[in-house]
């Protein structure tokens, strides 16, 4: 039997109160992307290397494909830069 602890965490996402319900080892991207729906951020490498999963937490920028969702509360919980889906630039 599983014992997987899933918790509901809140913390700032750009600026706005936001909250989560998943384990607390659940990636960051992964909750950016399917949980606000904030696709602009990507999934690069998924082992932290490429930076494109890359988001502001607190001063410092991490890699959230490899930060777990608990990192949200710790002291700086403010998460920034979880850009919303991007569109094509428009043509002239």
């Amino acid at each position: 039997m599983n014992n997987i602890a899933i918790t509901t965490t809140n913390f700032q996402l750009n600026g706005k109160a936001f909250s989560a319900t998943a384990s607390p080892d659940t990636p960051l991207l992964w909750i950016i992307r399917d949980v606000a729906n904030l696709t602009g951020t990507k999934f690069g490498c998924g082992i932290g290397l490429c930076g494109a999963c890359t988001v502001h937490l607190g001063r410092r920028a991490v890699r959230s494909c490899m930060t777990p969702l608990s990192a949200s509360t710790r002291p700086e919980p403010q998460l920034n830069n979880a850009l919303p889906t991007l569109r094509p630039h428009p043509s002239p």
